[in-house]
């Protein structure tokens, strides 16, 4: 198992900008286990990969919907694409497992989660034992996402805790929330993660905002894609008019807790940034500003968050008492 020798408080962490096979789980996720084997040999203790990586982002891809209407050929895209997806825990991440124990690194990848007919963004966190520690949900999927992917609770906001302080992450534009932030700094994390399908420019300045707000380490991490990597026989390809050939240029990217770059971003090619965080500097950036500290107005501003699962069909069995009611 991955740890830290006593006083040595630096890690090394990867964000990987690769391409997924698209709609293709099995070899996606062979890609995945062989990039990880290779970090590992690297002497890499952290890895994050992109947002829904397995089995892809489907950018571009209607699924015959406007509204009011889907179409058979939608529908058999869409099961494509559910058939591709993840169960967790399944076949998958128990191959993913075993990939970051053997390489004894922290795992943290997107996927699309197949559950019971429902689709969801999530992100999964693998011990260097190969446990899975945790997975979390997109709270809110951003506009045409609400087409395949249902929403998560407040059940999937796990924290990691790793031998250089508390681990977690929100998906994408799940960042542009607030109080979605707020509940991670309230658990003091200071490597937060950043998986998502944003290439702008302006997610940029989001990812540094969050190293600043949170003083802590972000690791941004995105795909590279181009429309030649769908496969000839993906159809409702609706989108595809309105995209360039490079469909995602990447923009993956770490960034130190007062808002620099430690790596990154890059664009345009698949590539893994690796650094060596040293995390006494999340302590030292909290020296003026700590969001959830020193720096906070609890008697003016509170978040309460609620972590209740919120399945909508629960059963109750009545105790019998023993009494007779006649």
């Amino acid at each position: 198992m991955s740890g830290k020798a006593e006083n040595d408080n630096k890690v090394r962490v990867a964000v990987v900008q690769a391409s997924p096979v698209v709609m293709n789980c099995e070899a996606t996720a062979d890609k995945c286990v062989s990039i990880v084997g290779d970090l590992g040999r690297q002497g890499v203790q952290i890895a994050l990969f992109p947002e829904v990586f397995i089995p892809c982002y489907p950018r571009g891809l209607s699924f015959g919907t406007f509204i009011g209407s889907r179409s058979p050929e939608g529908r058999e895209e869409f099961l494509r694409y559910y058939k591709n997806s993840v169960e967790v825990p399944g076949p998958v991440t128990e191959r993913l497992g075993r990939a970051a124990a053997s390489a004894g690194l922290y795992l943290s990848i997107g996927v699309t989660e197949r559950d019971n007919g429902s689709l969801y963004c999530t992100l999964l966190h693998f011990g260097p034992d190969g446990a899975l520690l945790g997975k979390h949900r997109k709270l809110k999927p951003t506009a045409a996402e609400r087409i395949v992917w249902g929403e998560g609770d407040g059940s999937t906001l796990p924290v990691v805790g790793t031998p250089w302080g508390n681990m977690a992450g929100l998906i994408c534009w799940e960042n542009y929330m607030p109080l979605a932030r707020s509940a991670l700094y309230g658990k003091n994390v200071t490597l937060y993660l950043t998986p998502t399908a944003d290439s702008r420019e302006s997610w940029q300045a989001t990812v540094r905002h969050i190293a600043m707000e949170g003083r802590c380490y972000v690791l941004n991490c995105n795909q590279f894609v181009t429309k030649e990597m769908y496969p000839a026989d993906v159809g409702c390809r609706d989108g595809f008019g309105l995209l360039p050939d490079v469909m995602c240029p990447g923009g993956s990217a770490i960034v130190d807790p007062l808002g620099e770059y430690a790596a990154g971003p890059v664009f345009g090619r698949e590539e893994i940034l690796i650094a060596e965080l040293d995390m006494d500097r999340v302590w030292a950036s909290r020296f003026d500003f700590h969001v959830t500290g020193h720096y906070s107005r609890p008697d003016v501003l509170r978040l309460l968050v609620d972590e209740t699962p919120r399945g909508n069909v629960r059963y109750e069995i009545e105790k019998n008492t023993g009494k007779n009611t006649d």
